[in-house]
């Protein structure tokens, strides 16, 4: 059918394919990817691949500036506050923080008489934050540009941010750190964190606020497998085909479907925040798309690896799977027992 020198190449074409598939859809390719990246010092693709094998369901996102301490968020605390979500994420950033790293913000509570002990306390904190990013908002309007201000001094943010207005930049927390003399990595991870923490406290939610939940975060008994798994979200019981809202603006990075997730969406906010939407019956955007708060984007289903009709919600911050519900300051969906899940 082909002549020897087309059926060569088509023969070598099929080999590489076969090679290029290993190397980017298998365990084993992703081992090497990954353990390639860690020897030449660079980020690495392979997590998403290895968290699905694994049944975490990681997915990839921006992380932290380069040289944060961020590689794991401060530990959330169960906040009942009426603080805005950019005070309770600066909150929990700070107490995140070294001790001596925290000069700063201390001088700057000291001007408006704030005890230090009050930026460390749950009741108190976040209250004091707001105070604290109030008081340097006149002067540094811009959100990022008050974070940096707080967690590094006003005098390095005033000089980096002159210097980030001469070159023609943009005033992001980023190119401020650019600009930043040694010494204040803890300060631009723990602004990073903030910027992090605040969008996921004011994420909304994608279904009904009193819909129950029949699977919360955390490790369980897997309801197919039968072995213990992490559970890296929840399962928010609803009809096949209820409506599902994208929770905060954001771009749609993934819109497709698998054997595990069904057809599942994964929805990017930005400062390393995303959310993911599983066993939906219908996707309604595409990727690359961009979606505003509160639109609809997929209708839920029983696709994939499913025991029966629900919305397997998800939140990962800087690639790390969190528990949605510890940012549920208003309210929390009520526990459902003994129904429909999945991994």
């Amino acid at each position: 059918m082909f002549s020897r020198p087309t059926r060569g190449l088509l023969d070598f074409s099929l080999a590489v394919l076969c090679l290029w598939t290993a190397w980017h859809h298998t365990p084993a390719g992703a081992l090497v990817r990954r353990g390639t990246a860690w020897a030449l010092g660079r980020s690495s693709t392979a997590r998403p691949l290895l968290s699905y094998y694994e049944g975490t369901g990681g997915s990839v996102v921006p992380g932290f500036p380069p040289g944060s301490p961020a590689g794991s968020l401060p530990p959330l605390v169960s906040l009942v506050s009426r603080a805005p979500p950019l005070a309770q994420g600066t909150f929990l950033a700070f107490k995140g923080l070294p001790a001596e790293a925290r000069a700063p913000v201390h001088a700057l509570a000291g001007e408006l008489g704030l005890a230090p002990a009050a930026l460390l306390d749950e009741a108190r904190g976040p209250e004091a934050a707001r105070r604290l990013l109030e008081a340097l908002a006149p002067e540094f309007p811009e959100e990022e540009v008050r974070l940096a201000a707080l967690f590094a001094g006003p005098i390095p943010t005033r000089y980096a941010l002159a210097r980030v207005t001469a070159e023609g930049g943009a005033p992001s927390l980023e190119h401020l750190a650019r600009h930043w003399p040694s010494g204040l990595e803890a300060a631009t991870g723990a602004a990073a964190q903030a910027l992090a923490l605040a969008t996921a406290f004011g994420l909304a939610w994608p279904v009904p606020e009193h819909t129950p939940i029949s699977s919360p975060f955390g490790y369980r008994l897997h309801p197919v497998l039968g072995t213990r798994k992490l559970h890296t979200g929840v399962d928010l019981v609803v009809r096949e085909g209820s409506e599902v809202l994208a929770v905060a603006e954001g771009r749609v990075r993934r819109a497709s479907e698998d054997a595990v997730n069904g057809r599942v969406l994964i929805i990017d906010h930005g400062r390393g925040v995303t959310t993911a939407y599983c066993h939906n019956s219908e996707l309604l955007v595409r990727p690359g798309e961009r979606v505003a708060r509160g639109a609809l984007v997929a209708r839920s289903g029983n696709t994939g690896r499913s025991t029966g009709p629900h919305l397997h919600y998800q939140l990962a911050l800087s690639s790390q799977p969190v528990d949605p519900l510890r940012f549920r300051t208003r309210s929390r969906p009520p526990p459902l027992a003994g129904t429909a899940g999945e991994p």
